[in-house]
């Protein structure tokens, strides 16, 4: 079997060039990677070209995976081989689906975009490349800087698989005005690389280039032997000498940049409404009171300021906004050292709090804003999301505007989005990690500065205007405006703009030539409008939210429409890639805020007297499968490769009943070796046999098996989750209660459970010994001791030889110490729960219903409302201390729990 080459490029711009580790091999040459990037007006445009040589005497698959951020839009794609180009082209997302949908049905993969951190996202696509050929890859994409803290940054970061003999990166900034300052710092800006970065400033332009030796390529501190690895930080701001703004006009369209420093700082009523869930234990909680605290530290003399927080109830710090002197931070900061976590989320008394505290204190010559920071779902009070975001929109009453920060990733994002944008805001992800305390800090530094209020730009002889008003301006930012000129004989453009300062009315005006071009470079005489284009696009996306009925149908009609005319790739258009193997294409979609990485389904029937077995059924190869077969299946066991849906390299069809693997007949071949990255499907024997070589584990990759309950069902359902992994088993964030479980792969259930209560109240269970304490008291036991009971008020637990009975609140659950073998093990089982309440983690879904397909040659249920694939399967139901083997159907996870396995972990118990 031919070993299979798999070579990783990546760029963002925010740029990255970026892969994993992988070892140095001379199959492939790298012999030319460039990065251009030319931003005109904070508009940029970046392409990135990679040019490989196969060396190889036989073809190999490329993959190309690009980074890039998640404001651009993909414009272009193409692939160049034997001097013939392979352009994708953007189509409307269901004409493309369709195409999708062929390809899978063909056996063919399908690309995707999908998110990767913070800022990125990522596009990936392969093709096979002949012997000794070569391959160009070019890619585009378009974003507009956004101004923030005084400053536009572009980030390149570099971490290709080995040096390059040919790498270029070059930045070229043109803004019409002059640049005030220009900085390049980094991992890569150091003395090791100091004479491969070059920067010049002319008045208007400025142009950094990157061009490091292979010696240097792996010397600089973050390099090693694959080549570099690291980023260049470049910091830029421009000249603003006009207090009107700057105006850009060419070929027919213009963009307004307002950006006036020279503005007196308005005082601000800002009151803070912050989550102290039981989902905000731990780290979020920590976090959130030292950016407060910080925060709290930043406030202007003259502003006025208040504490609200919230679970099930809120507490004030006071009843009244108060001015920030130096007594009342103080008092504050330690108000805010005291919040803990606790109890549910009743956003909507949180908020409605927050409004009217700011209406019952008016202040002439200020302005009002309001900050929530939350985590979860509304789970107290109202918890209906309409009627939330509809109170809130009555009683803001467009007065002053809403700020939502979703707190890690399970956050509900369109929730939080929609109710900032319907009250003239913005939502933020904060990202559980490290430094979320100085993201919290970061996105009050970028509000701390209102300089005006009520901003209407007005403008004569032009059309198709984006956006015209805003609420506030804050000190540091940017108002960008663009339009059309259509009527080619108006000589100059008008603008007038109307704001409120401390109070005070104050008017902006000015007029510039309509035919003045001459600052645009030839080349780049269209950018003005594509960046029409680009902001108009992502304003109706962001409008789409507020719509209802027609307007909402007309507004993702012109955008969809946009999209299209310039090629964007954006959450409403997919790229179709077509591969130069005949009729082969892929697909990449845009991923939306907060998304999994979504990749459509399309199944394809089954041949009759087959079943096709579910993903436990069959895996690609992994290393920590154990023991895999390759070989060759008789005429009459036939199966065939099928293309994977969720990552799989294929999947088998294999005679219904499914035989022992003795009754079919296989000849053992050579596994792959390790770097292998797919399977040979084109080899036949001398007999014409096809000769399939597929991954079926002769035993079982270590797994733990759910039993989900099955109230009035023929049989229960079942699921595996692989080991090890440390799993959110049962949370309930309206008592505070908790449990968490720690798998290992050499058992068949928990070597450690954590269970917490409150803030006080806390259970760890091994499989030697149980330990509580409630932050008072602290009691041991040891499994098979004479039976013992503890209580307290809420508080139950009972020790009965191997078995732990544990009541907290009104939650009941039994931990089970099970012994098979030489392997101890736990397992926690679920007596007695909240009627009414929803739960998560593993152990929180409710009953599940199903209906079996009839008349299928396949086992097929059809379960809320989709058709999935299954086989009939034994779990040992570990929830009694008998062990008692159950007959259940085996289904893929994700059918049952509405998402990955990766959402249902955990970094710490």
């Amino acid at each position: 079997m031919d070993r299979a080459f798999t070579l990783i490029l990546m760029g963002c711009f925010l740029i990255s060039v970026s892969s994993a580790p992988v070892k140095k091999t001379q199959n492939v040459d790298i012999y030319s990677f460039h990065i251009s990037s030319t931003v005109t007006s904070r508009y940029a445009t970046t392409t990135i070209t990679s040019r490989v040589a196969n060396k190889l005497n036989k073809s190999q698959e490329i993959l190309f995976e690009v980074k890039i951020p998640k404001n651009a839009f993909i414009s272009k794609f193409r692939m160049i081989i034997e001097g013939k180009s392979y352009d994708g082209v953007v189509k409307e997302k269901a004409e493309a689906q369709q195409q999708y949908t062929q390809a899978v049905s063909r056996g063919q993969s399908a690309g995707l975009i999908k998110s990767v951190g913070r800022t990125l996202e990522e596009f990936k696509t392969s093709v096979t490349v002949a012997a000794l050929s070569k391959v160009t890859f070019e890619l585009t994409y378009e974003e507009l800087l956004k101004r923030r803290l005084g400053k536009y940054e572009l980030l390149i970061n570099a971490q290709p698989m080995q040096t390059v003999a040919d790498f270029k990166m070059d930045v070229h900034i043109h803004e019409k005005t002059g640049i005030s300052f220009l900085e390049v710092k980094g991992d890569l800006s150091t003395d090791d690389l100091a004479n491969a970065i070059k920067t010049t400033r002319a008045d208007k332009d400025a142009w950094v280039t990157f061009y490091p030796t292979r010696d240097q390529q792996t010397k600089c501190k973050t390099c090693d032997e694959t080549g570099l690895n690291g980023d260049l930080l470049i910091t830029y701001d421009v000249q603003r000498q006009n207090p009107n703004g700057e105006m850009t006009v060419s070929n027919g369209y213009f963009v307004h940049s307002f950006a006036p420093s020279d503005v007196s700082r308005i005082p601000k009523n800002v009151v803070f409404i912050i989550d102290r869930s039981g989902s905000m234990h731990g780290r979020k909680m920590e976090q959130t009171r030292s950016a407060l605290l910080r925060i709290l530290s930043d406030l202007g003399e003259n502003d006025h300021f208040g504490l609200i927080t919230f679970d099930s109830k809120i507490d004030l710090w006071k009843r009244e906004l108060l001015k920030a002197t130096q007594a009342n931070l103080e008092d504050a900061k330690a108000f805010a050292k005291k919040i803990t976590d606790r109890g549910a989320t009743d956003i909507n008394a949180a908020v409605l709090e927050g409004v009217n505290m700011i209406k019952q204190h008016p202040r002439e010559g200020t302005t009002s804003i309001l900050i929530l920071l939350t985590d979860g779902d509304p789970t107290s009070g109202e918890t209906n999301k309409e009627k939330i975001t509809g109170n809130v929109k009555e009683a803001i009453g467009s007065k002053f505007p809403l700020y939502c920060l979703g707190f890690g990733y399970d956050v509900n994002f369109d929730f939080l989005s929609k109710m900032s944008l319907e009250n003239n805001g913005v939502a933020r992800r904060i990202y559980e990690d490290s430094d979320a305390d100085l993201q919290l800090q970061g996105f009050y530094d970028e509000v701390a500065v209102p300089l005006l209020t009520d901003i209407q730009l007005n403008y004569i002889g032009v059309s198709n205007l984006t956006q015209t008003s805003f609420n506030l301006y804050f000190n540091g930012s940017e108002i960008v405006v663009s339009g059309q000129i259509t009527d080619n004989s108006v000589e100059s453009v008008t603008t007038e703009i109307i704001a409120i300062s401390k109070g005070s009315k104050v008017t902006y005006r000015d007029t510039v030539t309509a035919k003045d071009v001459s600052d645009v470079q030839p080349e780049h005489e269209h950018f003005l409008e594509r960046l029409w284009a680009y902001l108009t696009v992502k304003q109706l996306l962001d409008r789409q939210v507020l719509l209802k009925g027609p307007e909402k149908e007309a507004a993702k009609k012109e955008a969809l429409n946009l999209s299209l005319k310039y090629q964007f790739v954006t959450p409403l258009s997919s790229m179709v890639v077509t591969k130069p193997q005949e009729d082969q294409a892929e697909v990449a979609d845009k991923p939306r805020e907060g998304e999994a990485p979504h990749r459509p389904t399309a199944h394809r029937p089954a041949s009759p007297g087959f079943r096709l077995l579910s993903d436990a059924g069959l895996k690609p190869f992994d290393p920590q499968m154990g023991p895999v077969l390759y070989g060759h299946l008789s005429p009459g066991l036939i199966g065939q490769m099928r293309p994977g849906l969720h990552g799989e390299r294929g999947r088998l069809l294999v005679p219904d009943p499914l035989p022992t693997l003795s009754s079919v007949h296989m000849t053992m071949v050579d596994p792959p070796s390790d770097d292998t990255d797919g399977f040979d499907m084109d080899a036949t024997d001398s007999d014409d046999i096809p000769e399939i070589a597929f991954a079926y584990p002769t035993q079982s990759a270590p797994a733990v098996r759910f039993l989900l309950p099955a109230d009035g069902q023929p049989k229960p359902l079942c699921f595996d989750v692989a080991l090890p992994y440390k799993l959110k088993l049962l949370q309930d964030s309206a008592s505070g209660f908790s449990m968490n479980g720690e798998s290992v792969a050499s058992n068949n259930g928990f070597h450690q459970i954590i269970i917490r209560y409150k803030t006080n109240h806390h259970l760890t269970i091994n499989t030697n010994s149980i330990s509580y304490h409630d932050g008072q008291n602290n009691v041991q036991y040891l499994w098979g001791q004479e039976p013992t009971q503890h209580a307290q008020e809420g508080i139950y637990l009972i020790l009965r030889g191997n078995e732990f009975d544990v009541t907290m609140g009104n939650i009941r659950v039994v931990i089970l110490l099970h012994k098979k073998n030489s392997d101890a093990f736990l397992w926690p089982a679920i007596w007695q729960q909240p009627k009414g309440v929803t739960l998560s983690g593993i152990l929180g879904k409710a009953n599940i219903s199903y209906a079996e397909i009839q008349g299928s040659n396949t086992s097929t249920l059809k379960i809320m409302d989709k058709e999935i694939m299954v086989s009939l399967a034994d779990v040992t139901d570990y929830r009694y201390t008998s062990a008692p083997v159950v007959r259940c159907w085996l289904v893929p996870f994700e059918a049952v729990m509405n998402g990955e396995i990766s959402d249902f972990a955990v970094t710490q118990l």
